[in-house]
């Protein structure tokens, strides 16, 4: 195999609310923190529980949306790549983190719980593009306060479609 795969697929809670800051090209950079669980029941019958903490960066439109829509608690699915980068800290000791970055065509971001701010939106998401095009954000929105859901369409049973469709 000539090519190599570097895809982030992770579903969990937000640890707190988004860091929001601004770049010096003006673009926004959102900083998460977010948690994935498991649970198990040990050879004792005790149900155990791992919690993993993952650091995730979110860049330009994508990061709007973030500040917007995200809060601590929300159950979110975020698709990126891995990065690891390294700094100095104040006593010029080299440290390393790695982060998940969501931008560009490859990264994404989906709400997947409704807002418990009281209006009910479903899900959101934001499926990345390059800045300064298409935000390529697409949610399902309930404009209605009467809380009722789209109904699929169902079709009429046999064969009673009055139209003049050749295929």
């Amino acid at each position: 195999m000539t090519g190599s795969l570097n895809k982030v697929m992770l579903i969990g809670n937000l640890g707190k609310d988004p860091e929001i800051k601004t770049m010096q090209n003006g673009e926004k950079l959102a900083n998460l923190t977010l948690a994935t669980s498991e649970k198990w029941r040990d050879r004792d019958g005790t149900t155990q529980e791992k919690t993993e903490w993952h650091r995730v960066v979110i860049f330009g439109k994508p990061a709007e949306i973030a500040e917007r829509y995200l809060t601590k608690g929300r159950k979110v699915l975020i698709e990126g790549q891995l990065r690891t980068r390294k700094w100095m800290d104040n006593n010029n000791v080299e440290k390393y983190t790695t982060e998940v970055v969501v931008s560009g065509f490859n990264g994404n971001f989906t709400i997947l719980d409704s807002n418990r701010g009281g209006d009910d939106r479903g899900e959101d998401s934001y499926s990345g593009g390059h800045s300064g095009g298409n935000s390529g954000y697409s949610g399902n929105r309930n404009n209605n306060n009467n809380n009722k859901r789209e109904q699929p369409f169902n079709a009429p049973a046999g064969d009673h479609f009055d139209d003049d469709i050749p295929f």
